[in-house]
């Protein structure tokens, strides 16, 4: 009996115990929902003017046999590669080459036709420059810009920042109209993001074509999910 007592009294003891030190409250933790949560997108861009231009200049050249129409091609793309590196362009490298016959209006083969193409680059106030200098060494086929800017990757990175900036903000207005405060980050994906580039078109047969690179603007999209206080 005696040890039944103090069993009974050593309980009580423990429960008090424990009110003493603070078990947690379970009433008042439901209160607050499990996985409450917010998720917003946010879009943030910067604006630079490109100092990149990307170009194509081909030859096209035509004969009575395949190996001569490659072979007067050939000479005429080995000029053309000079004179692109003699005005500073960089970064040359072959896009295509081509041979295929030509046909007369009775359908019967009338010769061969040579084609070859290549990419170079070079600083946009050059760029003019490297189309001149293609043209004055035979290139009759000419294309581009494309324009971009060597540091693309710094300016994405700003706007990404730009972007969760403004995902925060959205998302605190619509905490706030809830009557709720924002929590820790709970996930977040990133969209991929081309950059816009505006430049007026290249006109091959200018005795100095005009290249006037307009801003190009950089884009990053995100989607954030909050947690909800």
């Amino acid at each position: 009996m005696k040890r039944l007592l103090l069993a009974v009294a050593a309980l009580f003891t423990l429960v008090a115990l424990a009110g003493a030190v603070g078990l947690p409250d379970l009433a008042g933790a439901q209160d607050v929902p499990e996985g409450d949560t917010i998720t917003v997108t946010g879009v943030g861009s910067v604006e630079a003017v490109p100092n990149e231009a990307q170009m194509s200049f081909g030859v096209e050249t035509r004969a009575s046999t395949a190996k001569a129409a490659v072979a007067a091609n050939a000479d005429a793309m080995r000029r053309i590669i000079n004179a692109l590196r003699q005005a500073r362009g960089r970064e040359i490298a072959t896009q295509w080459v081509s041979v295929y016959p030509v046909t007369n209006d009775m359908g019967a083969v009338d010769g061969y036709s040579a084609s070859n193409s290549v990419s170079a680059t070079a600083d946009v106030d050059e760029a003019a420059a490297l189309i001149d200098a293609a043209a004055d060494a035979g290139a009759n086929q000419i294309s581009g810009p494309g324009l971009s800017s060597s540091n693309a990757e710094a300016l994405y990175r700003q706007a990404l920042g730009k972007a969760v900036a403004e995902a925060r903000a959205r998302a605190e207005v619509l905490a706030k109209a809830a009557d709720r405060s924002l929590g820790e980050i709970a996930s977040i994906s990133e969209s991929t993001a081309t950059p816009y580039p505006y430049a007026e078109r290249l006109q091959a047969d200018s005795a100095s074509t005009p290249i006037v690179p307009g801003e190009q603007e950089t884009s990053a999209s995100i989607t954030v999910t909050f947690s909800l206080r």
